[in-house]
């Protein structure tokens, strides 16, 4: 399991940090094998965890000891949330998932809920640097970014990639949907802004925005 430091703030104390991760994602009767990319936002003692996914030991061998101060999900598929409260275990650290993935969420773990709810505009704070949620439907009802202005990043999980929105084909994603919050929520940030996605490359918001009519175009 490698650790990449991918960005820091100004004053070097908060780092950005990805370990990707190996499993499937599961819906609608299908199975895919993917990789996924976890991001851990810290300090040398504190952090927040976005999408642990699949592989509990390799995330708590990244945390590396330090207080987990939340587990953000980015959205309720299983290949981002199964591994959560095993993860949630040996880390630390409170889920929280936005009340509309709540039907994602009851068909991997229907015993349990989430520890808190994301709302739009809420903010995570750690030493000096936010997380705003910004709520973007349309991968999934309940799909959220997590957009630091101080690290200049967005964490896009399914809802931006390199080269379009997230899949949009499966239950409960819409198409329109999607492309309306990536407008009206991402496009809208500066387009030095980085896109840290949930799978795959990093991109910008202004690499992106030139693309808007090829997606409509094609319609996925």
């Amino acid at each position: 399991m490698t650790v990449t430091q991918v960005t820091t703030s100004a004053d070097g104390n908060v780092t950005v940090e990805n370990c990707v991760t190996s499993g499937t994602f599961s819906l609608d009767g299908g199975t895919w094998d993917v990789d996924n990319n976890v991001w851990i936002v810290g300090t040398d003692t504190e952090c927040f965890v976005i999408d642990p996914a699949h592989d509990p030991q390799a995330v708590e061998q990244a945390v590396n000891g330090r207080t987990v101060k939340g587990i953000l999900l980015t959205h309720g598929h299983d290949d981002h949330i199964r591994a959560v409260k095993d993860t949630a275990q040996r880390v630390g650290g409170e889920i929280h998932l936005h009340p509309a993935d709540r039907m994602l969420w009851d068909a991997v773990h229907p015993d349990s809920a989430p520890d808190r709810e994301l709302a739009d505009g809420q903010v995570f704070t750690l030493d000096g640097v936010g997380l705003t949620v910004l709520t973007t439907p349309g991968h999934s009802p309940g799909s959220v970014c997590f957009h630091s202005p101080e690290l200049g990043v967005v964490f896009s999980g399914d809802t931006l990639f390199q080269g379009g929105p997230g899949a949009t084909g499966r239950s409960y994603s819409d198409f329109p949907t999607i492309v309306d919050s990536i407008r009206e929520r991402l496009l809208v940030l500066p387009e030095e802004t980085v896109v840290l996605t949930g799978h795959g490359d990093s991109t910008l918001i202004g690499t992106e925005a030139q693309d808007v009519q090829e997606w409509l175009a094609r319609g996925r």
